[in-house]
């Protein structure tokens, strides 16, 4: 019910998102033609920032087994991305094969690497494992809206952009799956420059590099 619930609230969310104006910027280098899968990686609280984005192809995304977690399935399920039931709490393991498999169709998969519930901005291994896997690239990913609201409350401080706003996306350089293994504040790096790069293009403190799509 609560999935069902969601995508209907997904329906909302999708004609919310037509509204926006969105750019993309990819980092010089980064290949979006190929059939190398791309893991991106980004915080809680700017997915919905991040929806309407121009994916190249379908892309996966790893949600909760909470209650919250199938209100977002039907919710993200609605924006046609698929949805694979886990977290790093419960089913993660199995959810992350599962993924894995997946991305050799080939795939893209997403992950908000600092869920499900924090800390607010400290990755987890996830998305470096997937990549792994898969053989990936992984990709930190940052937004920025010209008009958005936070909802305070929220652990995440989610971010609402506001209907007809300007949203600029980064897309960072890859990241080495094997070292953000390891040492996952180099993820946390990428994606704090994406997300200041994207602030910057949108104040107009930086020059745009050649646009992504």
């Amino acid at each position: 019910m609560r999935t069902l619930l969601g995508f209907v609230l997904g329906l909302l969310v999708r004609l919310w998102v037509w509204t926006l104006r969105v750019v993309v910027e990819a980092a010089p280098g980064l290949d979006l033609t190929d059939d190398v899968p791309l893991v991106l990686a980004f915080w809680h609280g700017e997915q919905m920032l991040l929806l309407g984005w121009p994916r190249r192809r379908r892309t996966l995304v790893m949600v909760s087994w909470s209650r919250d977690g199938a209100l977002q399935s039907g919710v993200l399920g609605a924006q046609g991305l698929r949805v694979v039931r886990g977290s790093s709490s419960r089913g993660g393991a199995a959810a992350l094969r599962r993924l894995s498999r997946a991305l050799s169709a080939p795939l893209d998969a997403a992950f908000a690497v600092d869920g499900p519930r924090g800390p607010r901005h400290r990755s987890k291994p996830g998305a470096a494992l997937a990549a792994r896997l898969c053989r990936g690239r992984l990709v930190p990913m940052g937004a920025a809206a010209s008009a958005s609201r936070v909802l305070g409350r929220t652990w995440d401080r989610f971010r609402i952009p506001l209907p007809f706003s300007r949203v600029q996306v980064v897309l960072g350089a890859p990241v080495d799956p094997v070292l953000a293994a390891e040492r996952p504040e180099v993820v946390d790096q990428g994606i704090e420059q994406a997300c200041r790069r994207a602030r910057d293009l949108l104040d107009g403190r930086a020059v745009p590099a050649e646009v992504g799509a």
